[in-house]
């Protein structure tokens, strides 16, 4: 019992979600689908630099708890 305006509330909402269609942008869903070309640019080098918690020497946390120690 009194679950009645909650599922009214439910199902108000998803009706309007079900038939809500906002304006759609075609030209930016071709850009999208169509993707880069392969001749568009050249993928840059992507490289890692360790975070002060990476290049910590001492175990990690995880390694403190399997050993043990506190």
């Amino acid at each position: 019992m009194g679950r009645g305006r909650a599922k009214a509330k439910q199902t108000k909402v998803a009706r309007e979600l079900k038939y809500y269609s906002p304006s759609t942008d075609l030209s930016a869903l071709e850009r999208e689908l169509h993707g880069p070309s392969l001749f568009d640019s050249r993928p840059e080098r992507v490289t890692h630099t360790p975070t002060s918690a990476e290049s910590d020497d001492g175990p990690d946390e995880y390694a403190k708890w399997a050993t043990g120690e506190r």
